[in-house]
């Protein structure tokens, strides 16, 4: 793992963090020639098991899109609103959800988002130790994602999630 890689842009805080944490921000530039390997992208999803979840209930999922399945990507990049089209450089999206029923108590999870909130902080702070940057948004179209990808009702959608290594701010679009 390494996290020389992201741009030193860290926060400047009152007090002291670990590095991930200072390190830690939303850009929107994504290299567009860098994957991220199988492995790493394991261990992203093993830093998200371990979130703390209600009861243990660990309600999240992820829907994970890499440049492997060119089809399944399409659809994902498809859902992006315009104004985050700067996604499609990412190496890796993901669509986060949590199941709003308790497999517990079989009755509504009120904290599904907020579970599956913490999932996803372990996971981009795991992405930050292997020199990842990420970037989470709010601005997809859920009903289309739900629609593609045939995601049951069940399921609430939280963040659309970018995911790649550090690109040149500079070729964005203005």
């Amino acid at each position: 793992m390494r996290n020389d890689a992201i741009p030193a842009k860290p926060a400047v805080t009152g007090r002291p963090l670990v590095a991930e944490i200072k390190q830690r921000w939303s850009p929107r530039a994504f290299d567009p020639d860098r994957n991220v390997d199988p492995e790493t992208l394991a261990n992203l999803l093993e830093a998200a098991r371990w979130a703390p979840s209600s009861f243990n209930d660990q309600p999240w999922r992820y829907l994970v899109f890499d440049r492997n399945d060119g089809q399944a990507r399409a659809k994902a990049e498809a859902c992006l609103f315009d104004g985050n089209s700067w996604a499609r450089n990412a190496a890796v999206l993901m669509i986060s959800a949590g199941a709003r029923t308790s497999g517990r108590t079989g009755k509504p999870n009120r904290f599904v988002l907020h579970d599956t909130g913490m999932a996803t902080m372990n996971l981009i702070l795991q992405a930050i130790a292997h020199g990842l940057v990420s970037h989470q948004m709010g601005g997809y179209d859920r009903e289309r994602a739900r629609s593609e990808f045939d995601i049951p009702e069940e399921f609430e959608l939280a963040s659309m999630i970018a995911i790649g290594y550090p690109g040149d701010p500079s070729l964005l679009a203005p």
